[in-house]
C-alpha cells in the first residue's frame, strides 16, 4: 500500500517561546533548529521577525536546514495595503521561502478585537496571501480561533479560510487557539471543511493542550483527512502548551494505523535520537525533564511492581507497547519495597552485576532495601544509590576514598554595599591514596552569588580527591529535591539529587538524616562514587 505524506511543522521556536518562563537566546534557537533538522521535521517556524530583537537576529543568522525555515507574522492591517504594511514587510524581509500568516476566522474576534467589518477582514486575508504568492513565497494561513469561530458562525469561518485558499495558500491550518475543542468535534469539523472544498492535502491542524487533548485532537484531524500537524518539542506553548511532537512522532511512526498509512519524512534511525533531543531542550531551558512523559520520560519504561518485572524478564512486550530503544530511551527496573527477586536480578543485570537465581545475597539485598525504605530511604527513583547498596552487599564495592570529617558553616553578613548577603563555607577531610587531604571551599559562583552549603560541600569534596578529581570535572547537579518523611520532633529529611555528566548520563541518589545538610552530603557522596565506578576508574 502506498503511504500518504504527512507533514510535520514545528513551532517550538515561536509558539514554544510563549511558555511562561521560557525565553530563548538567538544561539539557543540556532541549536534547537539544528536538532529539529536532524530529527527530520518538514517545517521549522523560527519566530516572528520584527516582533522582538531575538527573533530578528535569528533570521539574520538562521542555519541552513533541509527543513523549510518559516517566518511567522500576521495578515496586513486594515487601512494599509500589503505592500505598505511595515509589520508584514519585516516578515517578508526575513528572506524565508515559506511564510505563515495568522488571521482572524471567528466573527466575534473580527468585530470585537479588530473592530472592522467581516468583509474587510476577509479581504485582508486574501490580499495578504496573494501578496506572498506573488513574491514567490510558499504561504500558510493560520486560521486563529477557527473551531470556536466555526461553532459560532460556520459560514463566515469557511468564507475566511476559503479566501486564503483561493488566494494561493499552500496550507490552511485550523487552529484550536483556546484549546477547548475535544477530539470528536475536531474530527467532525475537519471533515466538514474538506467537504466544503478545501482538500485535506492542503489542510493542517494546530492544537493547544488546555484539556490535555492536544495530541488526540491532532490525530483526530489526521483521521478526518488533514495532512499537516503543527506542534512543539516537549509540548511547550502558552498556558498548558501545544500538541507535543515528542509524543506525536513516535505514534505516527510506531503505532497503527498511522505507521502503515503515512510517511512523515522522519526515519526510524532519527527516531532513536528523540529522547536525547527532548532532554537537550530541557537542559537549554534549565528545566527538569518530566519523568512521566510518554516515550521520552525516564519513567516511560520503568517497571516497579514485582509481578510486572517478572513478566518483563520473559517478554518485554507483556508490559511495554513499544521497545524503548526505538525512541532512544531505556528500560528501568526500579527498586522498592514492592520488589521481588526477579525484579532485583533484572535491575542488577542492568548495572552489570550478575547474580545467580537463588543466591542468598538476593535476599540480603531485598531485606536491606525494605529496612532502609522503612527508615525513609526511597530507591524507587534513586537507582544509583540502590546499585551502590547492592555492590556493598555483594562485596563488589571498591575502596575509593573515605570521608573522615566535614564541617559547613553559613554566615549572614553585610557587604560593602550595606546589603545582607549569605556565604557558605565547607571543610572536608578525606583519606584517599593512603593519605589524608583537607579541602576548603566557598559556595560563591562566578557572579558572586552564594550557591548554598551543599554546593560548598560539593566543591570542597571534589577539590582534592587525588586521582579522582579530574574525572569529576564534567559532573554537575541538575536537580535537588527535599522531603520531610515524618512529622513532629522526629522528622526525617530525605534528599534526592539528580546528577549529569558530559556523556549525557543522568542518575539519582538518595540521602536520609534528621539534618538536611547531612542527608544532602550522603546523596552527594553516592553520586560521586557511582560515577567513578561506572567510568571504570576505580
Amino acid at each position: 500500500m502506498t503511504k500518504q505524506r504527512l507533514y510535520l511543522y514545528d513551532t517550538t521556536l515561536r509558539d514554544g517561546q510563549q511558555t511562561q518562563g521560557v525565553q530563548f537566546s538567538t544561539a539557543e534557537k540556532i541549536t534547537i533548529a539544528n536538532a529539529l533538522d536532524t530529527l527530520g521535521v518538514d517545517y521549522i517556524e523560527g519566530g516572528w521577525p520584527g516582533a522582538n530583537p531575538t527573533d530578528s537576529a535569528f533570521f539574520d543568522d538562521a542555519p541552513r536546514t533541509r527543513a523549510k525555515m518559516t517566518a511567522f507574522g500576521m495578515t496586513k492591517r486594515a487601512g494599509l495595503s500589503a505592500e505598505n504594511d511595515d509589520v508584514l514587510a519585516a516578515v517578508m524581509n526575513a528572506g524565508t521561502d515559506t511564510v505563515c500568516l495568522v488571521g482572524k476566522t471567528h466573527d466575534f474576534h473580527v468585530t470585537a478585537a479588530l473592530g472592522i467589518e467581516l468583509a474587510e477582514n476577509t479581504g485582508n486575508i486574501s490580499k495578504s496571501i496573494a501578496y506572498l504568492v506573488a513574491q514567490g513565497r510558499e504561504a500558510l494561513f493560520d486560521a486563529e480561533h477557527f473551531f470556536d469561530g466555526y461553532r459560532a458562525n460556520p459560514d463566515y469561518a469557511l468564507t475566511a479560510i476559503k479566501a486564503a485558499y483561493d488566494a494561493g495558500a499552500r496550507w490552511i491550518v485550523l487552529c484550536d487557539t483556546n484549546g477547548g475543542t475535544l477530539p470528536a468535534e475536531v474530527a467532525r469539523i475537519t471533515a466538514e471543511v474538506i467537504a466544503a472544498g478545501i482538500p485535506g492535502t492542503h489542510l493542517g491542524i494546530h492544537t493547544h493542550n488546555d484539556t490535555e487533548n492536544a495530541v488526540a485532537c491532532s490525530l483526530a484531524a489526521v483521521d478526518a483527512g488533514a495532512r499537516q500537524i503543527q506542534g512543539t518539542l516537549n509540548g511547550l506553548g502558552e498556558r498548558c502548551g501545544n500538541a507535543n511532537l515528542t509524543t506525536l512522532i513516535p505514534i505516527l511512526l510506531l503505532k497503527e494505523p498511522y505507521a502503515s498509512a503515512y510517511d512523515t519524512g522522519i526515519s526510524l534511525e532519527a527516531l532513536e535520537g528523540l529522547t536525547q533531543i527532548s532532554r537537550s531542550l530541557d537542559e537549554i531551558l534549565n528545566r527538569v525533564p518530566m519523568k512521566q512523559a510518554a516515550f521520552v520520560g525516564s519513567s516511560a519504561f520503568a517497571h516497579k511492581a514485582g509481578l510486572h518485572a517478572s513478566a518483563i524478564l520473559k517478554d518485554p512486550s507483556t508490559y511495554e507497547h513499544v521497545q524503548p530503544e526505538l525512541v532512544g530511551n531505556a528500560r528501568i527496573i526500579p527498586m522498592s519495597n514492592q520488589a521481588g527477586q526477579s525484579n532485583l536480578r533484572r535491575r542488577l543485570e542492568g548495572a552489570g552485576l550478575s547474580v545467580a537465581k537463588g543466591d542468598p545475597a538476593l535476599g540480603l539485598i531485598l531485606d536491606q532495601v525494605k529496612a532502609r525504605e522503612a527508615d525513609g530511604y526511597s530507591y524507587d527513583t534513586a537507582q544509583a544509590s540502590f546499585e551502590l547498596l547492592a555492590r556493598q552487599a555483594l562485596g563488589q564495592m571498591p575502596d575509593l576514598f573515605e570521608v573522615k570529617r566535614y564541617r559547613v558553616t553559613v554566615e549572614r553578613r553585610k557587604n560593602k554595599y550595606n546589603q545582607m548577603v549569605s556565604l557558605s563555607e565547607a571543610v572536608v577531610v578525606v583519606k584517599v591514596d593512603g593519605e589524608k587531604r583537607l579541602s576548603v571551599s566557598e559556595s560563591m559562583d562566578a557572579e558572586g552569588c552564594d550557591r548554598g552549603p551543599v554546593n560548598a560541600l560539593s566543591k570542597a569534596l571534589v577539590k582534592d580527591l587525588g586521582q579522582y578529581s579530574a574525572l569529576l570535572e564534567d559532573m554537575h547537579l541538575v536537580d535537588f529535591k527535599v522531603r520531610i518523611t515524618q512529622g513532629g520532633t522526629e522528622a526525617v529529611t530525605r534528599v534526592i539529587i539528580d546528577s549529569e555528566d558530559g556523556q549525557g548520563r543522568r542518575w539519582s541518589t538518595v540521602g536520609v538524616s534528621a539534618n538536611i545538610v547531612d542527608a544532602s552530603f550522603e546523596a552527594l557522596l553516592d553520586a560521586i562514587r557511582w560515577k567513578l565506578i561506572r567510568d571504570n576508574k576505580a
